[in-house]
């Protein structure tokens, strides 16, 4: 891992790792992943954020902002997640991420389709954010891990408030975030 002074360096080392990688490099140094996360400490997060949008060329890179994918889920669904909320109190993240086989509004289906719209656009994918999905069930090693990012011929590119205690990133501060399929930008 190596240690960038500031949010630009973060953002253009991941940009050099797309750019240079015909995708070979990161899956090897990935532990087979497809994806890099740009480490940033949860208090500079919006630094980090403007940094991608200043310096990541939209005709390049598609930036997902995941607190506005969850806000349209929830608005979109208003109705029926009262009614989940209800019935699901012991398994909340199942209002998020529906157990395979069953039919429900979906908020990991609703990310998946943005990355993959964003692939099918030849545009790499950028999620910020990603706190939004704190406490939802849906961690990030389960979007790097799915077969749309996996088999995808751009990497995904995710924007991962976390502080480091000891060898352990620490997801917000929060949960212990280790053995990711990807590479790491802090």
């Amino acid at each position: 891992m190596m240690s960038l002074n500031s949010p630009e360096s973060a953002v253009q080392t991941a940009m050099r790792m797309v750019e240079s990688n015909a995708n070979s490099n990161i899956r090897l140094n990935a532990n087979g992943g497809n994806s890099i996360l740009i480490v940033c400490e949860p208090n500079k997060e919006i630094d980090y954020i403007n940094a991608i949008y200043k310096l990541m060329a939209k005709d390049k890179y598609k930036t997902i902002d995941l607190n506005n994918v969850l806000c349209e889920f929830i608005t979109e669904n208003e109705s029926h997640l009262k009614d989940f909320f209800e019935l699901l109190k012991g398994s909340l993240p199942q209002i998020f991420r529906t157990p395979d086989g069953e039919d429900s509004p979906d908020l990991f289906g609703i990310i998946l389709k943005a990355i993959e719209s964003s692939i099918k656009a030849n545009k790499v994918p950028v999620l910020i954010n990603s706190g939004a999905l704190y406490g939802s069930g849906i961690d990030n090693i389960h979007i790097m891990e799915n077969d749309i990012v996996m088999k995808s011929p751009l990497p995904l590119i995710i924007l991962y408030p976390a502080i480091r205690e000891e060898d352990k990133l620490m997801f917000l501060g929060k949960r212990s975030a280790s053995k990711y399929r990807c590479m790491i930008v802090d």
